[in-house]
């Protein structure tokens, strides 16, 4: 399954970059994280539960980022499994300046086994899509309120 986007976040490039490295706040944006732990230099577990239509359960799994390119982008190889299937992901994020703020690009591909590749092409799509879109909109959250804490610092 093919995926892509792009999403605008409200604080600039530099910032958006950091954001997207920070295991804690991609933790918190990730839905059904439990956990990301760093296991290496880039390279950290993940424990995630993943619900799909009537489908549900726990998966472990390893998240690295590569090809590090900092402000501009890097890829992203995400693997799990659990009871209920397999899920193997690879895709780039890309990032832009605009205006004030910085612009997220991401295309990549995303296989499915298992019980979970079941549920169907369109159900998975839709799916990924509300995820990805639940991420962002944590995720601008998140940076909304790291700009405040920053602020306050100051």
């Amino acid at each position: 399954m093919k995926i892509s986007g792009v999403y605008t976040l409200n604080v600039p490039q530099e910032r958006a970059y950091a954001l997207l490295q920070d295991p804690a706040i991609l933790a918190k944006c990730m839905p059904g994280c439990e956990g990301l732990d760093r296991i290496a230099e880039n390279q950290y577990a993940m424990r995630m539960k993943m619900v799909l239509a009537s489908i549900s359960g726990l998966f472990a799994g390893k998240v690295t980022i590569a090809d590090p390119n900092p402000p501009t982008g890097y890829r992203l190889i995400v693997e799990g499994s659990g009871k209920i299937g397999f899920m193997k992901g690879d895709g780039v994020l890309m990032l832009s300046p605009a205006g004030s703020g910085a612009t997220v690009h991401f295309e990549g591909d995303v296989q499915v086994g298992g019980t979970i590749a079941s549920v169907g092409q369109r159900l998975l799509d839709t799916t990924s899509r509300m995820l990805i879109k639940r991420f962002f909109t944590r995720l601008a959250a998140e940076s909304a309120q790291a700009g405040v804490e920053r602020v306050a610092a100051d």
